[in-house]
């Protein structure tokens, strides 16, 4: 075992390329035993390509990486494992159908003579467990279990592998804030171990409450490395978009119009009860509420994804029929969803396609796409957007996160909506972009749409809205004007159903 500060990996001088793309270029990094080390950056800045190379995913171009003494081996994850290092990634991949035991000895059963010694992996993954500090049985089966409880299971791997450094790519960004609490507490037993975590994050304010180090990164490059005591967030957003960054909420007071969404005693049983609300023109209402609160079962449900038992939706005052998403777009009405991988984008396809894929009936002559008008389209919101792409046939899964999100939004405001939902709309993506997300927003309920913004994320709720409905256990539980609505208040509303004072 390591002991406590000795240097365990150190990266000089790191590059990769793909192609005529430079990802990284001249990045260092010291990782020491004992310590949690945030690696953060703005979408793009190789943050992702340096976690990549380390697990074997990548190869080195260029620069030297040790492990302690000796030369860190890349190209292949078996060899990354090998040599001490484990991912974690933000969506674990168990195998569902299996125990928690065979989970974390996958491939690698202990034997006793010709037979698979299972009693031996289930007290082994017990005390693995027990060290993190989770109640867990280790005869379960993995399907049913939380992600957060996932992620503890592929920790309790990484720990029966020998693992001295823990990578960890977006790890809270699915979880609950109790969830995010107990990975904490599982990050810290690492760390109590002597093992080093280095994680990457968008959300600032659980990096400074559990980290030791901060390194930054932009455009490819290490910014700079501190002890967390001896920075601040002002510092740290300043070194990742290379300029102050004071005006994360661009909200400006707009004119408020007619009714545009009005929502009448919706209900569906499984997921939320009595749920009415309006949204006027110009305005920009949230939903905010823990996490299976039922927020996004809402909206879900208004744009026709899911159906619902009883209640009304109208648009500008006319029934919309339950159950149909074409029929939401007829009526203009946008929907960008919280998993944009899954359900906004087509990553396969090119930045131009995934962009004018709704808007078609504009785009065709005679039944066939002109691709004229598809490129001009995709031009015009590549600026109005700031997206960044070499080629617009580049298929999006090679665009950074944030500018995946701007693709997403790009596609719904190319068709011009009277009401925009956007579910988490800056999940996963960084401070730089977030500001820009959120200008974009505003601009739209500037331009005179109705907005209604789902977000678990309260500084943007109190940032962004103009009224804030909170949802708790699937019920409607507070309603808040923009003027009296602070954390304190939402979080009362969301836990126990009452406002505070």
């Amino acid at each position: 075992m390591a002991n406590k500060g000795e240097l365990l990996l150190e990266m000089n001088k790191v590059a990769k390329r793909f192609g005529g793309a430079i990802a990284l270029k001249g990045t260092d990094l010291k990782i020491r035993a004992g310590e949690i080390h945030a690696l953060l950056g703005e979408n793009g800045a190789g943050k992702s390509t340096m976690l990549k190379i380390l697990a074997g995913v990548h190869d080195n171009d260029g620069g030297t990486i040790k492990l302690g003494s000796k030369d860190f081996l890349t190209g292949s994850p078996q060899q990354s494992i090998a040599q001490g290092i484990a991912v974690i990634y933000q969506e674990p991949s168990l195998f569902l159908d299996l125990s928690l035991a065979e989970n974390v000895f996958i491939g690698r059963q202990p034997k006793k003579g010709a037979v698979i010694d299972w009693k031996f992996a289930q007290t082994e993954s017990a005390r693995l467990f027990k060290e993190l500090g989770v109640e867990l049985d280790p005869k379960r089966q993995a399907r049913g279990l939380s992600i957060a409880d996932q992620q503890v299971v592929e920790i309790a791997k990484a720990l029966s592998m020998n693992a001295n450094i823990i990578l960890m790519d977006e790890p809270t960004a699915a979880l609950s804030a109790s969830e995010v609490e107990r990975l904490m507490t599982v990050m810290k037993s690492l760390k109590a171990a002597n093992k080093a975590v280095i994680f990457v994050s968008h959300r600032l304010d659980e990096v400074f409450a559990i980290s030791d180090y901060i390194t930054v990164m932009r455009d490819g490059a290490t910014v700079s490395e501190n002890p967390v005591g001896d920075t601040n967030l002002q510092k740290v957003i300043k070194d990742m978009v290379g300029r102050e960054l004071t005006d994360l909420f661009p909200k400006t007071e707009h004119k408020i119009g007619e009714v545009v969404l009005e929502v009448n005693d919706l209900t569906n049983p499984a997921y939320f009860r009595n749920i009415s609300f309006k949204v006027k023109k110009g305005e920009i209402v949230a939903l905010a509420g823990l996490v299976g609160s039922g927020r996004s079962e809402v909206a879900r449900a208004i744009f026709g994804i899911d159906k619902y038992e009883s209640g009304a939706v109208k648009v500008k005052g006319e029934i919309l029929p339950a159950g149909s998403p074409v029929l939401a777009m007829k009526r203009k009405i946008a929907f960008i969803p919280e998993d944009r991988r899954q359900q906004g984008l087509f990553m396969v396809a090119g930045v131009n396609r995934n962009i004018s894929m709704e808007s078609f009936d504009s785009l065709t002559d005679r039944g066939l796409i002109n691709f004229k008008k598809e490129k001009s389209l995709t031009d015009i919101w590549r600026d109005k957007l700031s997206i960044k792409f070499v080629n617009q046939a580049d298929p999006v899964d090679r665009l950074s996160g944030g500018n995946q999100q701007k693709t997403v939004l790009a596609k719904w405001l190319a068709t011009d909506p009277d009401l925009l939902i956007v579910d988490e709309p800056t999940r996963g993506i960084d401070v730089a972009t977030k500001a820009e997300v959120h200008r974009l927003v505003d601009k739209a309920a500037g331009e005179g749409k109705a907005v209604l913004m789902i977000s678990s994320e309260l500084p943007e709720v109190l940032g962004m809205a103009d009224r804030i409905i909170v949802m708790r256990e699937g019920r409607q539980v507070a309603e808040l004007s923009r003027a009296e609505a602070t954390q304190e208040k939402i979080i009362a509303a969301a836990t126990t159903g009452k406002k505070s004072a």
